[in-house]
Order: structure tokens, then sequence, then C-alpha cells
């Protein structure tokens, strides 16, 4: 039966993806969860991949002997989850878990609100580790009030800087602490050979096709860009794009662009492409989740072996700590697990999956997702604290296994490596100063409808605007188009709803 399952989930994904039920399906009747001779649930879970390659099966296993269940991963990259998530309106065949991180994604929030998905919110207090989601996180992530999967909790504010030292040290230059000195960075990084090869094949910045988790982002915390939405003392919403720190957040990444200080083709590169090439001493700036450094600077071995990085959490355009910001769109929401009613026909499926759910994010699977199996990837001592000690291993069988886990906070176990430590400390610092959405958890029908196609207007021309194919008054031009089209109408709805909640 596994088989069989996979072979369905393998051969849709392979066709265009796969899809999210239009209809709610049956949930009229009683049946027990599907299970194998042994009593293990077999469960399905199409998920994000944002390693190279999915898992190998050992910590898989132990997950499976952990949560007395058989699970069968449908992978979808990460390059492609947009395109999948898009196009999964259109048929029944889904799995009993999905992964759902793209949570302003019109279609996708149709489809939660039209009842394609189980409510859990009315569930999750009967349940031991699903009881301790806060209330905060409960309605963060919920959709007019409810909750339609086990919210992905993550840290609130987790992007920096992540600049080879090595470089640094090598051209005499110190830690950036504004954006300009960043640029002078990225200058010495592409001109003044910072790998002593005496070959012009370095860049300062390697970024990737993602304006909101690639470089484009945290760049415009630092220009004071809001989380994107702004709402002023009387109530008015404004969108990040109609800000200066935006169009100031355009012209830093143009001029980078213009004079080469970033990799060329950044607009149409992936992730593990931007991080392969990182690893490979391409650039010298990377901007991200601080925790990647770990990763970047383990695949690196063998390759760039004297690579050392540092990590910068606290960069401003005016050099003035009052101004430090850091963006969080989500606070801290890293999306939804979700469980569609076409597969999970009943309350008694549902609960048996809530309870896979709660056994996830118990210390014991939390471990084996992180850091794998005690002997095999990795030692521990009396702290708890974890040192890899086969790092090609635990990239191939661990690694991918991340964007799994329902929560990353709070566990006692930790990484003893120096820089997942720091990352780990940068990141709660990042809180402090952290810029929150405040439409998050608000609700705009035209949004819910629109709001995908929309702002991929304003995707477009910022990408246009950055490699200098229109200008700024052709810009605004597209911000009208955006306005025109419906942009207008998702400010007034966003604003009676956020009076609706702050009375204004």
């Amino acid at each position: 039966m596994k088989q069989k399952q996979l072979s369905k989930l393998l051969a849709l994904t392979l066709a265009g993806g796969l899809v999210l039920s239009a209809c709610g399906g049956d949930t009229s009747g009683s049946s027990e969860p599907s299970v194998d001779a042994d009593g293990k649930a077999n469960i399905t879970w199409l998920n994000i991949l944002h390693t190279a390659s999915p898992p190998t099966e050992t910590v898989l296993n132990k997950i499976e002997e952990a949560t007395n269940a058989n699970i069968e991963f449908s992978w979808i990259p990460d390059a492609s989850k947009e395109e999948r998530l898009n196009t999964s309106l259109a048929s029944d065949s889904l799995a009993d878990i999905v992964t759902i991180t793209l949570m302003e994604n019109s279609s996708v929030r149709n489809a939660l609100k039209a009842g394609v998905f189980w409510e859990v919110g009315p569930y999750l207090d009967e349940f031991p580790n699903l009881a301790t989601i806060s209330e905060d996180m409960r309605n963060s992530a919920s959709i007019e009030g409810k909750l339609y999967g086990i919210p992905m909790q993550k840290q609130v504010a987790r992007n920096g800087v992540v600049i080879r030292k090595d470089w640094l040290d090598k051209l005499g230059l110190e830690v950036p602490k504004t954006t300009d000195e960043l640029m002078e960075v990225a200058k010495a990084f592409t001109e003044q050979d910072p790998d002593g090869n005496g070959a012009k094949d370095t860049t300062g910045f390697m970024d990737r096709s993602d304006l909101i988790y690639g470089a484009f982002k945290t760049l415009s915390s630092y220009f004071g860009t809001p989380s994107v939405w702004s709402v002023g003392e009387d109530g008015k919403v404004t969108p990040e794009f109609e800000t200066e720190g935006y169009v100031k957040t355009m012209d830093y990444m143009k001029e980078l662009y213009e004079n080469g200080y970033i990799n060329q083709d950044f607009a149409v590169t992936a992730k593990t492409d931007q991080q392969q090439n990182f690893a490979q001493g391409k650039a010298g700036i990377y901007v991200g989740a601080l925790f990647d450094s770990k990763n970047l600077l383990n695949m690196a071995k063998g390759v760039q072996d004297d690579m050392e990085l540092t990590l910068v959490n606290d960069i401003t355009s005016t050099g003035n700590e009052a101004d430090r910001a850091i963006w969080s769109i989500s606070n801290g929401v890293g999306g939804l697990l979700a469980f569609p009613k076409s597969e999970v026909k009943d309350e008694a499926e549902l609960k048996r999956l809530l309870q896979f759910m709660d056994d996830l994010m118990s210390e014991e699977v939390y471990t084996l997702m992180t850091y794998g199996i005690e002997g095999t990837h990795y030692t521990v001592n009396e702290e708890k604290a974890v040192t890899i000690t086969n790092t090609e291993l635990w990239q191939q069988e661990v690694q991918p296994f991340a964007s799994s886990r329902p929560n990353e906070t709070g566990y006692e176990i930790h990484d003893n490596d120096p820089l997942k430590k720091e990352s780990d400390r940068l990141i709660e610092e990042n809180s402090t100063f952290a810029v929150l959405n405040p439409l998050y958890s608000l609700e705009s029908a035209t949004f819910s409808s629109q709001g995908s196609e929309l702002q991929k207007t304003i995707v477009d021309a910022t990408y246009k605007y950055i490699l200098g194919k229109i200008n700024l008054d052709q810009f605004n031009e597209a911000v009208s188009s955006w306005r025109k089209a419906g942009g207008d109408q998702i400010i007034t709805e966003y604003e009676a709803a956020y009076q609706a909640v702050h009375g204004q």
C-alpha cells in the first residue's frame, strides 16, 4: 500500500505538482486511520525540500519508530513551491499532510477559507505538546479566527548578513556596520582578489531569485522599510513598496548589480545554487537566515577549507543604533501543516494525525530531525550540547528534515557548533528589533482572491528597476496599475479590518 501511494504521489509531482482539492471532501461516517499489519499508521506527506536532494531512510526509520507511523514523503523543491501550490487547486489528489508556507498566497488562502482543510483549533488542547502552542501563535496563524493546520513555530526574526571573515582579514577590512560599509566590502570582494588566486572571479554578494528570503527584504529593513504593510496613527495602511525605504533598497541593489558586486544572474538563481556558489568561494556576502552559516561552512569543507565566517545583525543605513530593525513577515509563523478533508475523511483520522504531530514536537523526534542519530551523526555532552561528527552523512540523512519540524524553539538539546550558537544568540537578539507585519492575521477579501496575482506586478517591476530595464517613473506606474487593479480595494479592506480590531 505504501508503495502504491508513493508512486501515485510521485507521478503527480512529476506531472506538475501535487494539488490541493477544491472541495471539502466527505467527512461523514467513521473510519479508522489506515494501518499496516503492525498497527502503524500509514501517513503521506507533501513537503517542501530546501536541500539539493531528499533524505535517505536512515533517520526516517527512526522517526517512524518514535511516532508509530509509516511515512511517505513527496518532496517539492523550494524553488517550485509557489507554482506547485498555485496549480494545486485543480485535482482531488493530495497527501494526508500538506506543508503550506505561502500563507499570503491568495490561492492557498482561499482554499483554507473554503473548508478544504480541517480546522484544528478545537483539538489542540487534547494533546500535551500541541497544547503548548501559545494563543498569540494560534491567533497569528489563524484566518478569520480559525486555525486550519498546526502552526510551524519559528523564530520571530532570523535574518542577517553572513560574511567571509577570512576575506575581510586578507583585505584589511572591518566588519561593516552600515549599508555604505557593506557596499565597500562588496566592492573590495569583487575587485581586490580576496581569494588570492590572481583571477577576477569573485563577487561581493551571492543572492537568489527571492525578494523576501533573499537579500532584498533584509536590506530593506536597514533602510526603514516596513514588513509588508505599515499602519499610521490615523489607521491608514501603506504597502511597503510605496515607502522611501523600498526605493532606497532598489537603488542599493541596482548599484550592486550595475557595478558587478552581486552575481549577475541573481534574479534567476535558486537557493541551492546560491548556497553552493557561496560555498565554492564565488562570493563573500550571503544575506539570509543567520543559521544558514553553519550549513554554508559545512558545504565548503574540502572546497574552501580556509573559509571563516562572521555573522552581522546590527547593520543600519544611518549608523544609529536607534534605527536598528529587522523584518518579520509572519510574526514567527513559518506556515501550516494542514490536513485536507479529501484525504482525512473523519475525526478519527484527524486525531491520529494530530497525535503524530504531537509526537513530532517531542524532544526525541526534534533531535532526530535536527541532529540525527547519536553515535552515527553526532555526539552530545552532559550539557546536552551536540557536535556533528559526520557532516556529509548529516547533510544527506538529516538536514532535509529541517523543513518538517512543527517547532524549532524551546528544546533543551542544542548545537555546540560555534556558528550555530552565535546565530542562535543573534536571532534571539533580533527579536528586540523585529518589525512585525501589523496586518498578518487580518483579512482582506480582495487580497485573498487577487493578492498573489497583483503582487507579481510589483515583483516584476522591482526586478526590472534593479536590472535597469525601467526607471522610477515606470516603477511608480506599475504601483498605480497595482492600485487600479485591486490594490486600492485591498487597502480599504485592511483599514476596515484594522479599525474593527483596534477601534480607530
